[in-house]
């Protein structure tokens, strides 16, 4: 699992990379506080070595939850900037902060 971040020079945006592998996975989207956990506002590309990946761009100077839908199962980031705990999902959620 990896996160890179590309800060864009004409406003203050970064753009968020994400991705996971994800080998023998049908169905992979990343869903958290930027996209109202919408687990098909932003799917994510399956690449020929099983990883799966997207962009999002997300404004700057602001933190994050997310978590990975895996086939219909929530996976943290190993790759996050923090983890936060969530009542409503009784687990941890990954952040990453731009």
């Amino acid at each position: 699992m990896a996160i890179t971040k590309q800060y864009l020079k004409s406003k203050p945006v970064c753009k968020v990379t994400f991705s996971i592998l994800a080998e023998d996975a049908k169905k992979v989207s990343v869903v958290g506080s930027f996209n109202e956990w919408n687990a098909k506002a932003t799917p994510l590309k399956k690449l020929k070595n099983g990883t799966f990946k997207g962009a999002v761009d997300l404004d700057q100077d602001n933190s994050y939850e997310f978590k990975y839908l895996v086939d219909g199962a929530f996976v943290n980031d190993d790759a996050a900037d923090a983890y936060v705990w969530n009542d409503f999902a009784s687990a941890d959620n990954s952040v990453v902060n731009v």
